[in-house]
């Protein structure tokens, strides 16, 4: 056998031999990676369609659609799709099932906290936990200082333990003593919510959002950062409760214009 595998013809052809298999098992793994990628679907972005919607669109990318949760957001269309997992633009097998989250068409009822005596931050926190939404600071003279007084929906005190929907926006009258003073903090590039939080937690109102016409639907909006504010950062002293605008944009490097 040792003499075989010697001689210089036989190792020639042996050699020949196995680069010929490794150059075959090479050709077969591409053949096999080209031919899954071609059977590899991008996922289609449902969200903002309605379930019949995103039936039709899922049957005609090659994909099934499967409702996995529902939630309620007072901001978004009754019904729509909010999100999706695999998220759009992913690469699935022709056949992958997207599991969607819709927004309920029945709003959500949840119990009014009572958020009276508390401070600012511990009455955002109940509020929040309680499916509601800040909607307004209104600032009050008093003897103390950051401290909730009333709590209203729609103008008007609310009681604790009233039923509500969902999300909906509660103004709070809060106490001042004159010591405060309300600066503009600096939110460019934080996203929406953030953005949001810290300007009420400066006693002031973000209540105008321009959005640019990029954003969509309401999950483009959780995605959207602030390029630009009014006033601009480190102004003030301002009135506690002034009114701010913020611009917004999901595209993070945008720079310019209102």
């Amino acid at each position: 056998m040792n003499r075989f595998l010697s001689n210089w013809v036989v190792r020639t052809l042996l050699c020949g031999a196995a680069a010929v298999a490794v150059l075959l098992l090479f050709v077969s793994l591409a053949l096999n990676i080209a031919t899954r990628h071609n059977r590899e679907l991008s996922v289609p972005d449902f969200t903002n369609m309605t379930w019949f919607e995103a039936l039709g669109e899922a049957s005609l990318s090659g994909v099934k659609v499967q409702v996995s949760d529902s939630v309620y957001v007072r901001k978004a269309r009754p019904g729509v799709v909010l999100s999706q997992s695999p998220a759009p633009g992913e690469h699935v097998k022709k056949g992958r099932r997207i599991f969607l989250t819709v927004n309920a068409v029945t709003p959500m009822k949840v119990t009014m906290p009572d958020v009276r005596k508390t401070t600012l931050r511990q009455a955002k926190s109940e509020l929040a936990a309680a499916s509601l939404s800040l909607a307004r600071l209104e600032y009050i003279g008093d003897i103390s200082s950051n401290r909730v007084l009333e709590q209203l929906y729609r103008g008007r005190p609310v009681r604790p333990g009233t039923r509500l929907n969902a999300g909906s926006p509660i103004t709070l009258r809060v106490s001042t003593n004159g010591s405060e003073q309300a600066w503009m903090p600096d939110v460019k590039g934080r996203k929406y919510l953030n953005a949001v939080d810290l300007v009420q937690e400066n006693y002031l109102n973000p209540v105008h959002l321009r959005f640019d016409s990029s954003v969509r639907n309401y999950a483009d909006s959780l995605s959207s950062v602030v390029y630009a504010q009014d006033p601009g950062p480190s102004e003030g002293p301002f009135p506690l409760g002034m009114e701010v605008t913020l611009y917004l944009s999901p595209d993070a490097g945008k720079r310019t214009g209102r």
